[in-house]
């Protein structure tokens, strides 16, 4: 089992880096790169995986309004889902208090800290963050790993496609959709390297931070680990209601990218096999290549429970008592800010900074109270934000009707065997690619569509 599960090694390289960084902190910290190392080869693979989707997935749609509509609806329950979450930790710190008690002197604090963690950063205002959205280089979206910005791109690419045709340009969507098959058979070589990365992140935050920090902040960890467990439970009422699909099953079926993401600290780290997967259950391919890359931008579902609960937990620490206005001007700064925060350093204490600055009672240097604690509370995050994605990804794709419901029960409920499972070992090709793309009929072809099997690919309206 050891030697052919990716989900064994990797809880193997876990247990083994929370015990090398435990007993030896500089070894621990000695072997930071071999983490660092996995996530930078896994990057330089996301914005053409992230470009060749969603090309593919416009023109096997055929209406490039449909796709303009699951952005929108993509957006909408983007928003619904983010502010669910700051008011649900708002109201859990109200409750618990966590910060009650500590009567923090905020002059006492280094607030030069705080700076040095965000190195100098700021958030951008929205007029900067949709504007940044927006490529000025081609080659510069890739290069820079912008995935909005590769997102636009591979829109219009997509839409010029649609409208010049198969007549017109016959060998570039097979030319893509074969890249697609390459990118991918190498994340399933790099893949091989998941339990060294594991090891190597995990053991450096065990030796540079130790866990003495836990019964420090055990309150405030406690808080935000359990009000993340109280929104994921929320949000599996929300998916089986909405889909009928089951968010336990959903978990057990990712399991190796989910303690991947753990054990890494980075979403990032699985977002194209989170991409495959999600096609294998069923959701369609425009759905996926658009939802999920979005989502990593403008649904933080973990990062909006940590904000709202250390913006009370900071206030309750220096002694100032928020009124129901000023915790409504909380939500609605941190709404705003959470937007921005995707690949800013620090970008947390850059939110919390401007939160405080907006309420005018908090001094923004009390933010450095969360210095201590701000890595602990990666794990949280990630995986909240992982699991909040992907059910966007089916709540969307089953509002757009491109949801296959019954290839997702199957898959998820282990009925239909999964051929994702064996990329790690670099042989398999997508799930939904058994046969050679160049071989089959222009997927713009409406005509042929009967013809592709359903255990290849979900069919296009599969609930229509």
């Amino acid at each position: 089992m050891l030697r052919t599960s990716l989900f064994a090694q990797v809880l193997c390289a876990l247990a083994l880096g929370l015990l090398v960084g435990r007993l030896w902190p500089d070894i621990g910290t000695a072997v930071q790169p071999l983490g660092d190392g996995f996530i930078r080869l896994i990057k330089t693979l996301i914005a053409p995986i992230v470009f060749c989707v969603v090309v593919a997935g416009i023109t096997k749609a055929g209406d490039l309004k449909a796709f303009g509509r699951i952005g929108l609806k993509a957006l909408i329950w983007f928003e619904v889902a983010t502010t669910a979450a700051l008011v649900l930790g708002l109201l859990a710190a109200n409750v618990a208090g966590p910060g009650h008690g500590m009567e923090v002197d905020p002059s006492k604090l280094d607030a030069s800290a705080v700076a040095e963690q965000t190195g100098g950063e700021k958030l951008p205002s929205t007029s900067e963050f949709l504007l940044h959205a927006l490529p000025d280089s081609a080659v510069g979206a890739f290069a820079e790993n912008e995935l909005l910005q590769v997102l636009v791109l591979a829109c219009l690419v997509g839409a010029a496609l649609l409208h010049l045709g198969q007549t017109k340009v016959p060998a570039i969507l097979p030319a893509i959709e074969q890249a697609q098959h390459v990118v991918f058979t190498i994340v399933g070589y790099i893949m091989k390297l998941a339990p060294l990365a594991v090891f190597g992140a995990t053991a450096h935050l065990v030796g540079e931070y130790g866990l003495g920090v836990m019964s420090q902040y055990g309150q405030l960890i406690a808080l935000c680990y359990g009000v993340a467990l109280a929104f994921l439970v929320l949000l599996a009422l929300v998916l089986k209601l909405i889909t009928g699909v089951n968010l336990w099953q959903f978990v057990r079926y990712c399991r190796e990218e989910i303690l991947l993401a753990l054990g890494t600290a980075s979403s990032e780290a699985v977002m194209p096999r989170m991409m495959e997967k999600l096609r294998k259950a069923g959701c369609r391919e425009d759905s996926v290549g658009l939802v999920l890359p979005t989502g990593y931008s403008f649904n933080l579902d973990g990062a909006s429970i940590y904000l709202s609960i250390g913006m009370l937990f900071i206030a309750q620490a220096v002694g100032v008592d928020l009124t129901l206005g000023q915790q409504v001007t909380v939500v609605l700064v941190l709404m705003l800010t959470s937007k921005g925060m995707a690949g800013v350093p620090g970008s947390a204490f850059l939110a919390l900074s401007a939160t405080a600055s907006a309420l005018g009672v908090i001094p923004a240097g009390a933010v450095a109270l969360l210095l201590g604690v701000d890595r602990i509370m990666d794990s949280m995050r990630v995986v909240t934000n992982l699991l909040g994605n992907c059910v966007a990804v089916f709540v969307v794709s089953r509002w757009e009707g491109a949801l296959d419901s019954v290839r997702a029960k199957r898959v998820l409920g282990g009925t239909e065997p999964d051929d994702t499972t064996d990329q790690a070992d670099g042989t398999n090709e997508p799930a939904d690619a058994k046969a050679p793309e160049g071989a089959e009929p222009p997927a713009t072809d409406k005509a042929a569509a009967p013809a592709t099997s359903p255990a290849q690919t979900a069919p296009p309206g599969a609930d229509r």
